[in-house]
């Protein structure tokens, strides 16, 4: 049974539909066509009233953003508050309950069926990201929604639309997005400094020496024990497969296809987000093949531990993508034009600060002009430019911009339409890797195809 086979009955059956979830059975799978009518109002967040939030996932990500939240409102004003934590985990949920001293609950849904909860940090493995994220904003919460922004090709399109029916605030939570320097850099092109966009490239290289994503298994716990061991396994499957309980599946979800994307969904989002902010505007690929594999870790996974993609843009420009979780060497970010490059990260650590961005000029062809350089030139000078940029802390930035924007109901840095962008070219490189050929993407349809799409 696959993600998109799933309905609504069959996932009830599985987990019982116990709770308050009962009562918001009619809608978490099958999505209406128009949710406008029907969305659960919210109260208008004034600029002094704190911000009351729902954590969805309590481990190692949800345990760290829960902290990062609270560390903001202890920085600025008591702005927000974890009033509600939720797990399938017995021992996650009740260390939780008991950081933030407040209600732990086992279904989702019953915490978003609490009234004074004004919005959600969706932090679960990524097969759960669209589903838990559309019944939120039905339920009239807005949502900080851990990246992968979700798991299929559908899902994508049903946040789109229903951010824009619901007019929620919906922030994916890929931090860097919040950082000084690819909106330094989304001037510097927006003002002509590197000319024609040519290529982007991008990196994501650690060296997990035993194997990235094998995190600890409490081999105590699962689906038969009692107690703070006990794993509600139907409801952590949720959507996906049913399968017998695999403590490596639950405790490691990144390593397995049904769960993830591997580098893919869990690294690449965070260098395809920030470049589609860079660009004139985010843009969907036309054209998206992928290729590496299991080159050191080959017997513990589904996902390889080696992964590039290469994509092309209708607009003219191709993108580059190298990650290796065997080998630590980055490449710089940048971005390549007809007349100029722009490197963001001299680094290539798209999540750590630079101090500057760098624009450096290319040799052009100019008309008429005698010297020199009778027939070539630069067109903007010879020497680099270093464009400073601010040094902040990107999560608490990134935090402070989702909780400014549901006060004024603005669009956050990451929004929903932005990450679409990343997130079809990322789901687009892992079909192509897993399917073994390239795949192209059919806007208006709104699907991946095997064939070149006519204009």
């Amino acid at each position: 049974m696959s993600i998109e086979e799933l309905d609504r009955r069959d996932f009830l059956k599985r987990t019982g539909g116990i709770g308050a979830g009962a009562a918001l059975a009619s809608a978490a799978f099958s999505r209406p066509a128009s949710r406008s009518s029907r969305v659960n109002p919210s109260r208008v967040i004034g600029a002094n009233d704190r911000i009351n939030i729902g954590l969805i996932g309590c481990g190692g990500r949800g345990s760290d953003d829960g902290e990062s939240f609270t560390k903001y409102a202890q920085e600025n004003n008591n702005a927000c508050q974890i009033v509600a934590v939720c797990d399938v985990y017995e021992k996650r949920k009740r260390t939780e309950a008991e950081k933030y001293k407040c209600k732990g609950f086992g279904d989702y849904r019953e915490v978003l069926a609490l009234p004074e909860v004004d919005a959600v940090i969706v932090a679960t493995p990524d097969h759960w990201h669209a589903h838990i994220a559309l019944d939120a904003m039905d339920q009239g919460k807005d949502v900080y929604l851990e990246k992968p922004m979700c798991h299929t090709i559908k899902e994508i399109r049903q946040l789109v639309d229903t951010v824009r029916e619901t007019k929620r605030v919906l922030q994916v939570g890929s931090q860097t997005t919040s950082a000084d320097q690819w909106w330094k850099a989304k001037k510097a092109i927006a003002d002509g400094m590197i000319g024609k966009m040519i290529m982007s490239q991008g990196s994501y290289h650690r060296n997990s020496i035993e194997g990235e994503w094998n995190w600890p298994i409490d081999q105590d716990a699962g689906p038969d024990a009692s107690g703070d061991n006990h794993i509600d396994w139907k409801t952590w499957l949720g959507p996906a497969a049913s399968r017998p309980y695999d403590a490596d599946r639950f405790f490691r979800f990144r390593k397995y296809w049904d769960y993830s994307g591997g580098i893919a969904t869990d690294l690449f989002f965070h260098v395809v987000a920030p470049l589609n902010i860079c660009w004139d505007k985010p843009q969907y690929p036309s054209k998206v093949t992928a290729s590496g594999g299991k080159y050191v870790f080959t017997n513990d996974r589904e996902v390889p531990d080696t992964f590039h993609v290469l994509a092309e843009y209708p607009e003219g420009h191709s993108l580059v993508l190298s990650s290796s979780m065997a080998n630590s060497q980055h490449i710089p970010g940048l971005i390549r034009g007809h007349e100029g490059t722009i490197i963001m990260v001299e680094h290539g650590m798209f999540e750590r600060r630079t101090e500057n961005i760098t624009v450096r000029p290319e040799l052009v062809r100019i008309e008429g002009q005698e010297g020199r350089h009778p027939f070539h030139d630069y067109k903007f000078g010879q020497d680099e430019t270093k464009i400073p940029v601010e040094q902040t802390d990107m999560m608490q930035a990134h935090i402070g911009n989702f909780l400014q924007c549901m006060r004024s109901r603005e669009k956050p840095h990451l929004d929903v339409e932005t990450a679409a962008h990343a997130q079809v070219l990322i789901t687009l490189s892992v079909e192509a890797y897993r399917e073994g050929r390239v795949k192209y993407w059919d806007e208006k349809n709104w699907k991946s195809v095997d064939k070149p799409v006519k204009v």
